[in-house]
């Protein structure tokens, strides 16, 4: 970005969205303060010590760190009008911006490319991102996944800053700001039920498709799409003709082998809603020049985004795995890609935010009926709740309730100290829901359980045993 170096603060710095801007400002040049009732709770959070390693300045969410020499103060949507923040901020007459706001600002000092649809966003801007910067592009970056190649001490993952002019955005719906991107480039992957109805985003999504100025993907496979697509579109697709469609698939495990138009490509990510991911990348690349045998050449290098599909164990008889499924569409999609891994999963489910659980309820339900084996077990954990002033009308109750109906084995689970107690249960747990980092945690926990009773048995079988009588 060009212009004198600014003074901003950011308000709600650790949420994903945010952490991300925070990170790519200070990158590039500006001075930025920021604060987080994360950080105040967690001292040593390690996205907090990332921020202060490149020299951003974290102070307690109270107010007292605003004066009237900042140029800009950023607010994450999560922050609520009358915090103290908001308020010190608005009497010192300080400049306020919405994080999506600002991202919007942002994107038009650049040629930017907005990802959008309501499943595989992050994933696909970060492969996006990934694979431009393999392929010599410099690009820049905004997301809300962390790229694990892009992780280190100085960066938590979801940011990038390059030499060029293009911008890779997740272009997220969840607000309604997303009709006021003016795009280069947008790709629209998927459209289903997530943090509106279908008509709602629907609408959103035709917004974008005529702010964008150039070339508009969209997944030629989506039935809901197929109303909204304009008639010039560049398609993708798998099963549909189209401008790139996928041939010669193979599904592995943990990765798929396919080609386009000839070309062969490899993808180290597994299942056929990551197929759509990775032929979103191909179709734009493909279309701004870059031969489909370069583009091959780094697909593979291509480690994935954490939280999606992050493998915690796996040793050949235990697989522990951690995702950020959340939404009945990605819900579904996941689940029948783990249907190729193993023949009884027991699968951890956290519900997120009470208005999203009620929604999606009626698609929650159906989503695990048609997905869960009779082998399969589910454990919903109580819904998680950040705040606010949400009715608590519904509960994972409700959701196991009629699960249950459906004659599929499922559970409420209040403690996950619970979880940890029964781990021999089961041999593969899949650990999954939005927002909620200690998620992962879980995940781990459950793996190094598992691990350790994969020692001891080794152990015992070691030892020798007496066989008098």
């Amino acid at each position: 970005m060009q212009g004198n170096p600014l003074k901003i603060f950011f308000s709600g710095i650790g949420g994903s969205g945010v952490s991300a801007i925070a990170g790519f400002m200070a990158d590039k040049g500006h001075t930025i303060f920021g604060s987080d009732r994360t950080f105040d709770k967690d001292p040593v959070n390690q996205l907090k010590k990332i921020f202060q390693s490149i020299g951003i300045t974290i102070l307690p969410q109270d107010g007292k760190g605003l004066d009237d020499s900042f140029d800009l103060a950023v607010f994450s949507t999560a922050v609520e009008p009358d915090h103290p923040e908001a308020l010190k901020a608005r009497s010192l007459g300080i400049p306020v911006k919405t994080r999506p706001e600002y991202l919007a600002e942002i994107t038009d000092s650049f040629s930017t490319i907005a990802v959008a649809g309501t499943s595989g966003k992050s994933t696909t801007s970060g492969l996006l991102a990934f694979l431009m910067k393999k392929l010599g592009l410099e690009p820049n970056f905004l997301g809300g996944g962390r790229v694990k190649q892009f992780k280190s001490f100085l960066n938590p993952g979801n940011f990038l800053t390059g030499n060029s002019d293009h911008l890779v955005i997740e272009a997220c719906e969840s607000d309604g700001t997303i009709v006021n991107y003016t795009p280069q480039h947008s790709i629209i992957l998927n459209l289903d039920l997530d943090h509106h109805t279908i008509d709602k985003t629907a609408q959103m999504f035709q917004t974008l498709m005529k702010n964008t100025k150039g070339k508009i993907f969209v997944n030629a496979d989506d039935s809901n799409l197929k109303g909204i697509t304009r008639k010039n579109a560049i398609t993708f697709s798998i099963h549909n003709p189209s401008h790139y469609k996928a041939e010669g698939i193979t599904y592995h495990p943990f990765s798929t082998d396919f080609s386009v138009h000839g070309t062969g490509f490899s993808l180290s990510i597994p299942g056929e809603y990551n197929l759509y991911n990775a032929l979103s990348c191909i179709a734009f690349l493909s279309e701004i020049g870059i031969s489909r045998g370069d583009i091959a050449s780094v697909f593979p290098d291509f480690q994935g985004i954490e939280r999606r599909f992050d493998i915690h164990l796996n040793d050949g008889q235990r697989l522990v795995i951690d995702d950020y499924a959340h939404n009945p569409h990605k819900i579904s999609s996941f689940m029948k890609t783990m249907k190729n891994q193993r023949e009884k999963i027991c699968y951890i489910f956290q519900p997120h935010g009470f208005g999203p659980t009620r929604l999606m309820k009626k698609e929650y339900i159906k989503a695990f009926e048609e997905n869960l084996r009779d082998t399969d077990h589910l454990m919903l954990l109580p819904i998680y709740y950040v705040g606010g002033t949400a009715s608590k009308d519904i509960s994972s109750n409700d959701l196991a309730d009629e699960i249950s109906a459906c004659g599929k084995s499922v559970e409420v689970v209040q403690k996950r100290e619970d979880i940890l107690q029964r781990v021999h249960d089961y041999k593969t747990y899949v650990v999954f829901g939005a927002r909620d980092e200690t998620l992962s945690d879980l995940a781990k926990e459950i793996a190094g359980a598992l691990a350790v009773a994969v020692k001891d048995d080794f152990n015992f079988k070691d030892k020798p045993t007496s066989r008098g009588f």
